[in-house]
């Protein structure tokens, strides 16, 4: 356990995981209904810590939808094949079917789930971007899968002025296509284009409950950068990922059964470390939508 010290918010205790981000959340039971002053403190200590890390909650994919409801309205994936056919809000990180059955890393969902292994952040590519996720460690993996989180605000305020002038008062864009050029899974369909179009983000922007400024990035969205040749966007982006990824800025993540994870998408960015495609690790999501269209800073 961290040595980093603890904070009380009302009837919660969260220990600090990193200097930079992330605490683990003592005193809740997300099989419970939680009461309004529970939900307050979460609130506070998720935008204190940007990352909370809840143990040992053994919970219903029904349950984990009614927890996120207390903090927005769960997205709903727009792709079939890898949302949850029973619970169409749960999107499945899995490397199973529905049915238990384990798959291979060339199946088409797999390989577009391989792209969670560089830096991003969820929903960047909807006009309104996921303000978080919570993910639930049904089966983990034990070689590898370490979910790893760096802190976008920190990141931000750390830019050498070189890159500070390069991302302030632009725009990059999102692409969910970008994924099949990124991981050679099929393309999106279409419909599932004409769903998801690409859109321009503020590269910089300001968070609608704390006010602070960070980078807003998602690196396997971004191919493109307002006012520059494509060549030199993306290797801008590169290099920003690189920076982010510094240890100053990262908390990394081992998981054990039933943790839940929840992240504010608006102020991080995150990514799993690989592990063996033999073993099995299902990890179940929800996404709070988006309320609001990114505010640049």
């Amino acid at each position: 356990m961290s040595d980093l010290g603890q904070t009380v918010y009302g009837d919660i205790t969260v220990q600090r995981l990193h200097p930079a981000i992330a605490g683990a959340v003592h005193g809740v039971d997300f099989s419970e209904p939680l009461t309004a002053e529970t939900v307050t403190a979460i609130k506070q200590a998720w935008a204190d810590h940007l990352v909370l890390v809840f143990p040992d909650q053994p919970i219903s994919d029904e349950q984990h939808v009614a927890v996120t409801r207390y903090f927005g309205a769960p997205e709903v994936f727009h792709q079939n094949r890898i949302k949850s056919k029973t619970v169409p809000e749960i999107f499945r990180v899995a490397n199973t079917d529905e049915e238990g059955n384990l798959v291979p890393p060339s199946d088409p969902v797999q390989q577009q789930l391989s792209s969670a292994r560089k830096w991003h952040t969820d929903s960047s590519y909807r006009e309104k971007p996921a303000i978080g996720s919570l993910l639930h460690g049904v089966e983990i993996s034990r070689t590898g899968g370490v979910t790893c989180f760096t802190n976008m605000y920190a990141v931000y305020e750390a830019l050498p002025a070189r890159l500070k002038t390069q991302v302030e008062g632009r725009k990059a864009c999102h692409d969910f296509d970008m994924l099949s050029r990124l991981t050679g899974a099929p393309r999106a369909t279409d419909a599932e284009r004409a769903a998801m179009p690409p859109i321009w983000q503020p590269m910089v922007r300001r968070h609608p409950v704390t006010g602070r400024k960070s980078l807003y990035i998602s690196p396997i969205y971004n191919d493109a950068i307002e006012g520059m040749a494509d060549d030199a966007a993306v290797v801008l982006i590169k290099e920003l990922a690189e920076f982010a990824g510094q240890s100053q800025f990262v908390y990394e993540h081992t998981w054990s059964p039933d943790d839940i994870v929840m992240w504010d998408n608006r102020c991080t960015m995150h990514y799993v470390t690989p592990h063996d495609p033999g073993e099995r690790r299902v990890m179940h999501r929800t996404t709070i939508a988006g309320e609001e269209a990114v505010e640049a800073a």
